[in-house]
């Protein structure tokens, strides 16, 4: 097909400027000599063209009969090189076929076209080398700029192997002591994660290394993981740019050492240098998943401070870390005022209203980003049935996941079916929910089977719930979480030996349980706290307060409800296991050290327990202080004896999250080691602040509650906490 046939297949809007353009259109008119020459043509593209202003020049050269000129097509081709992969692969490919004996200019310009392409990820390397193969049967030449794109299209799949055979043919041409060739194999390799060949590289002409060899070598070994190694790099690097220091960030980040990362951003600002979008980003994402609103804070400050423009990508970062962080009002507003906001952006906003229990609301804002225009992607989806669960919107829960399926073909994944089960066993709809898993399109997980052992295990379904208590712990013996599910159902069925037995099990398996642990952050200090810690400096004064803390919530009617410790320890070193739980240490921390009128912020990385969670509503009312604790499935706003969550997770309808699966890990405590062998049960503490006074009445009071909930409740849209 001629370029002027392929030119007409695009749209006409993109060949005919409607819209006033930033710079004058040149007149057509074949009549004035001046704009026949083609690189008066050219000379109309703006410094940053698009693809519209790139196809409209090309239009005027057609036009003007100028499309045949070599040097014309080339400017074109090396516009369309920049562009990509925007440009599509077609139109630069008849380009490139157009120019009569194209040189090494217009070869490598088509090279780097073939290596950005997005029109078939998996083609890249295939076309590249398929066309260098055709440069050395027509006699065109390469040089230094020939590799390092070749190298580019390596890198997307990656192929070490065609890389390797690439480094003999810069050989024998000669390149290979050549700076850009030598960099952009030591960025390849260091891509392919063969760091061997990448540090033989740095290391042959170490007096040819510029910052670039620096960066791409440290890029590697933070890609792979070993950022001990880029650690070391970095402080040995006689000179850093922001590249150097945006690489190092993300290497901490991105391989787990957030405190690290965020530790690195503030020398980077106390140097006053040069950041970046990428470290924004990064810097953001270490600080929502830490939940450090006071870095959070500083961060935002800094863009703010340095007239960094509020991009898409970092509004989104904005809006996720506040959300994290708790601040939910921050993250609202940041998002309202968001121009130009993307899929990604309504995502994380729809995930953060439901992670904050606040399920009607992400599902009116669903309905807004419909109304827009936008099309649902899997996550939306995951946030819309995450909320819908939160919130015991059942009905709903099942319309959207049939929306989801039938209106926008997206085949559900284990996240989906998750949150739908999770949903459906919160509810007490315990046989839809086995009939979900057992009806799946594909095999369902263990973490799913883990949600449906926590609702039998909340509605006493005993026997279905020790049968896949049973599985689940040979399905992943290293997960301790389902130990501990198991062993609850055991003790709901009064089979004290059983639970033993688990127990026994769990610790000849080796299976290491996760250690609980908790974060407050503290004029611009991070604490961290883990049950029976008595590590921390000021541990005596915490001590003392929280002693200070029971007292006065014994006083106001509180008892520990250690019903949930299957230890076969005494009522009072039950007592003592419990309140040695590590949120306690944190709100006692807290208590001392966070001004009043200020909202005490702690991080979990396991689920709170219900005991530490009554206390705590307890400690906001006697105390007058608010608490947000965001644990490992949601957050929890506490504030005058009550919680965001309603008590939904700890009532009747209390179930395992999605994401942690165990109830009380917190509870297996180092008398782990030393359990008894007796089976005597354990004693049921009753918690006095609700005046129970025998099970009977316990059942009764949880069926009439159910009865409510199920009928008027759901009138007033929304679920009321028992107490």
């Amino acid at each position: 097909m001629s370029i002027s046939g392929l030119l007409m297949r695009f749209r006409p809007t993109l060949l005919i400027p409607a819209l006033k353009p930033r710079r004058p259109i040149l007149s057509l008119s074949p009549s004035d000599a001046s704009l026949r020459r083609p690189e008066r043509v050219l000379s109309s593209l703006p410094p940053s063209p698009s693809l519209s202003h790139l196809l409209q020049t090309h239009a005027r050269l057609v036009v003007l009969g100028l499309a045949a000129h070599r040097a014309s097509l080339a400017r074109l081709l090396a516009v369309c090189a920049a562009l990509s992969p925007s440009a599509p692969s077609r139109y630069f490919r008849t380009l490139f076929a157009a120019i009569d004996r194209p040189n090494v200019f217009a070869s490598n310009n088509l090279l780097r076209c073939l290596a950005r392409s997005e029109d078939d990820a998996a083609a890249p390397a295939h076309d590249a080398f398929r066309f260098y193969s055709r440069l050395h049967r027509t006699g065109i030449p390469t040089n230094n700029y020939t590799f390092p794109f070749l190298l580019q299209a390596c890198s997307r799949s990656p192929i070490i192997g065609e890389g390797a055979q690439l480094h003999s043919q810069a050989v024998k041409c000669g390149l290979d002591h050549d700076l850009y060739v030598r960099n952009a194999f030591i960025s390849f390799y260091g891509s392919c994660s063969a760091l061997d060949y990448a540090r033989r590289v740095f290391d042959e002409l170490p007096a040819q290394r510029d910052l670039v060899s620096w960066n791409a070598i440290l890029a590697g070994y933070a890609r792979a993981g070993r950022v001990d190694v880029s650690q070391k790099l970095f402080e040995e690097m006689p000179e850093r740019d922001v590249i150097s220091w945006s690489t190092m960030i993300m290497g901490y980040v991105q391989n787990g050492a957030l405190e690290k990362g965020l530790e690195l951003f503030r020398e980077l600002i106390a140097k006053g240098l040069k950041v970046n979008e990428a470290i924004l980003v990064t810097v953001l994402s270490a600080s929502a998943q830490l939940g450090l609103l006071e870095i959070g804070k500083f961060i935002h400050s800094t863009i703010r401070s340095m007239n960094f423009p509020l991009t898409v990508a970092l509004g989104t970062a904005l809006v996720d870390m506040y959300a994290k962080c708790g601040c939910l009002e921050l993250s609202r507003k940041i998002f309202n005022e968001m121009k130009g906001k993307d899929v990604f952006s309504w995502n994380t906003m729809i995930c953060g209203l439901a992670t904050h229990g606040l399920g009607n609301e992400a599902v009116k804002l669903f309905h807004q980003f419909i109304d827009r225009g936008f099309v649902p992607t899997r996550v939306t989806f995951v946030g819309v049935l995450n909320a819908c669960s939160r919130a015991g919107l059942v009905d709903e829960g099942r319309r959207y996941f049939k929306l989801m399926v039938e209106e926008y073909g997206i085949e559900p994944e284990m996240e989906h079916y998750g949150c739908l089960v999770d949903l459906l066993g919160r509810a007490g709809l315990v046989s839809e929910a086995v009939e979900l898993i057992e009806g799946m399109t594909i095999p369902p997980d263990p973490v799913l089977w883990g949600i449906l052992l926590g609702a039998c295990k909340v509605h006493g379904m005993v026997e279905l719930g020790i049968r896949i208590g049973k599985k689940l712990i040979d399905l992943e013996p290293g997960h301790d979480g389902y130990y501990v599910l198991l062993a609850g159902m055991y003790a709901k069925a009064r089979k004290w030996e059983d639970v033993i037995n688990v127990r026994r099990l769990m610790s000849n398996r080796g299976t290491n349980k996760i250690a609980g642990w908790s974060l407050i952050e503290a004029h611009g200090k991070l604490h961290k706290f883990v049950a029976g810690d008595k590590q921390h400096k000021d541990y005596p004064e915490i001590h003392k307060t929280l002693e200070m803390i029971v007292t006065r919530l014994r006083d106001a009617g509180y008892r520990p409800d250690v019903s949930a410790i299957l230890h076969d320890i005494d009522e009072e070193e039950k007592v003592h296991v419990i309140k040695e739980h590590s949120e306690r240490l944190a709100i006692a921390f807290g208590l001392m050290v966070v001004e009043v009128g200020y909202p005490i912020r702690i991080v979990k990385n396991l689920r709170v327990c219900g005991d530490c969670h009554e206390f705590s509503k307890l400690v906001t009312e006697v105390f007058n202080r608010e608490i947000i604790v965001r644990d490992g499935s949601r957050f929890h706003h506490l504030k005058e004896g009550k919680c965001s969550c309603l008590d939904y997770c700890f009532g009747l309808s209390k179930i395992a999250s999605v994401h942690i699966i165990d109830v009380q890990l917190e509870n297996l405590s180092s008398a782990m080691q030393s359990a008894a062998s007796t089976n005597a049960p354990p004693l049921v503490a009753v918690n006095d602040r609700w005046n129970i006074s025998g099970h009977c009445f316990s059942i009764v009071l949880c069926f009439a509650a159910a009865v409510v909930s199920l009928t008027i409740l759901p009138l007033c849209g929304r679920r009321r906490p028992l107490s």
